[in-house]
């Protein structure tokens, strides 16, 4: 097997979801997941078929968004996984419903930070093994960090 890390490109810092799932109807489940969270967001979805004529599938509802999505999902191509570009959402606001799909098997990962996928290759194919993202810790939050975090998450309403 050969270990490949597989840089996720995403020049705008877009939102990013990285799952695993199981069917060719995942395009379609999944778009209308997002549609259902929000009637503001905006996204772009891929999926790669792991069998059959073994193409991307792709849908969302912002051009740029879906040719990203696609772009890396070809970077990435590992069968049945698929790539979610949010844009007017945070995953918070769909993770969970992206999780109630029925043919999603895994989230790897949500995030607006760089990314990067370890995949394993062999001559059957390639897996995703995990994901690297963003930075290792600096450090332990000390009291200011706490008011900070707290502050942060009340500015955004998610706390009271």
């Amino acid at each position: 097997m050969e270990l490949l890390v597989v840089p996720v490109d995403n020049p705008d810092g877009q939102n990013v979801i990285l799952g695993q799932s199981h069917f060719i109807k995942t395009v379609e489940d999944l778009h209308e997941t997002l549609v259902g969270a929000s009637p503001h967001i905006r996204f772009g979805v891929a999926f790669c078929e792991a069998s059959g004529p073994r193409l991307v599938r792709r849908s969302g509802n912002d051009d740029d968004l879906v040719k990203l999505a696609t772009a890396n999902a070809l970077k990435i191509a590992a069968g049945h996984s698929f790539v979610v570009f949010l844009r007017e959402a945070f995953p918070v606001n769909v993770l969970n419903a992206i999780k109630q799909v029925p043919e999603v098997c895994r989230i790897f990962c949500a995030t607006a930070n760089p990314l990067s996928v370890v995949v394993g290759a062999t001559e059957e194919g390639r897996a995703i093994l995990g994901v690297i993202d963003g930075s290792s810790p600096a450090g332990v939050e000390n009291e200011q960090d706490v008011a900070d975090r707290k502050a942060l998450l009340r500015s955004f309403g998610y706390k009271l």
